[in-house]
C-alpha cells in the first residue's frame, strides 16, 4: 500500500492534556534499553450523577522500563495506585506485526488485554484483534486507487452481546488525508487534515451518533516554531484546549497545559519539565 511521504495525523485534536504539576525524567542505560520516572500531582475528577465537577487532590509516582530494538519493543508502567501496564510490538515478518496491550489494577473488571495482529500486503492491509470478555475483531482496508483506499471492520464483544460492523473511506495525497467512517453502531466520523507548510499543519473532524443524536465538531492546530510546538483545538461544545512544548535546552523541555470547559465550567491548567538523554 502506497503511503503518503508526509506523515499527517490529527495530533493537535488530541494534544496530551494535564492538570497539576508534572515531571519526567528518561535515563537511556545504553542503546536499546532506557528507564523512566513520572510525577503527577493534580487533581482527579470523581465521577457523579449530578452536571457538577467535583475533584480531589491526588498525587502518583510511575516507573517505566523501555526496550527498543528494530524488531521488538517492550514497554512497562508501574504505578502507586497499583495499576500495571505492558506494550509489545514485535515484527514477526517483514509483512505479519503483532502488537499486545495489558492493563492490571485491584479494580474488580477493570483488567484487560488484547492482542492484535497486522498484515500488510502490497496494496492492501488486514488486521485481527482478540481481547477479553470474549472480544473479537477484523478489519480489511484496499487501496483501489494510488490515493483512495476502502475498507471494513466487524467485532464482536462475546461477554456484552454485542456486535457491529462499519465502513470506512480515506483519501491521501501528500499535503492533505480526509477519512469517513460509518458503523451499525451509529457512529458517523469525518475528519481532514491539511499541511499548510512544514511548520503548521491544521485539522478538523465531525461526529454524529443518528441513534443518540449528539453532534461534536473539532477544530485543531499544530504549528512547530524553532524552539517549541503549540497544539490546540476548539469544539461544538465549548471546550478551547493548548498544549505548549519549549525546548529550554538539549534534553531539557518545559510543558504547558490549559482546557477550558465553558459549558461545565471546568477550568484545567497544568506545567511540567521533561528530562531526557
Amino acid at each position: 500500500m502506497k503511503k503518503s511521504t508526509v506523515k499527517l495525523s490529527v495530533m493537535s485534536l488530541k494534544p496530551e492534556l494535564f492538570e497539576g504539576v508534572r515531571f519526567d525524567f528518561t535515563r537511556g542505560l545504553n542503546q536499546r534499553f532506557s528507564l523512566s520516572h513520572s510525577v503527577l500531582m493534580g487533581p482527579t475528577e470523581l465521577p457523579t450523577q449530578s452536571a457538577d465537577v467535583v475533584k480531589i487532590p491526588t498525587a502518583h509516582y510511575e516507573f517505566g522500563a523501555n526496550f527498543i530494538d528494530p524488531k521488538l519493543m517492550l514497554f512497562g508502567r508501574v504505578m502507586t495506585d497499583g495499576r500495571v501496564n505492558a506494550r509489545v510490538r514485535c515484527d514477526l515478518s517483514e509483512n505479519l506485526a503483532m502488537k499486545a496491550n495489558a492493563q492490571l489494577t485491584g479494580e474488580p473488571d477493570m483488567s484487560h488485554g488484547m492482542v492484535n495482529f497486522d498484515y500488510k500486503g502490497k496494496d492492501y492491509r488486514t488486521q485481527f484483534q482478540l481481547g477479553n470478555g470474549a472480544l473479537f475483531g477484523g478489519s480489511y482496508i484496499q487501496s483501489v486507487t494510488p490515493h483512495l483506499s476502502l475498507g471494513g471492520e466487524v467485532f464482536w464483544a462475546g461477554q456484552h452481546r454485542k456486535s457491529g460492523i462499519g465502513y470506512a473511506a480515506r483519501y491521501n495525497t501528500d499535503k492533505m488525508v480526509a477519512t469517513g467512517q460509518v458503523a451499525s453502531t451509529g457512529m458517523v466520523s469525518l475528519g481532514y487534515v491539511q499541511k499548510v507548510s512544514e511548520k503548521v499543519s491544521l485539522a478538523s473532524d465531525f461526529m454524529y451518533n443518528y441513534m443518540s443524536r449528539d453532534i461534536t465538531a473539532s477544530f485543531g492546530y499544530d504549528y512547530i516554531l524553532r524552539q517549541c510546538r503549540l497544539r490546540g483545538k476548539i469544539d461544538s461544545n465549548g471546550c478551547v484546549a493548548a498544549f505548549l512544548e519549549e525546548r529550554l535546552n538539549m534534553g531539557l523541555n518545559f510543558i504547558l497545559s490549559a482546557e477550558v470547559d465553558h459549558k461545565k465550567k471546568d477550568y484545567k491548567f497544568g506545567f511540567g519539565l521533561t528530562v531526557g538523554e
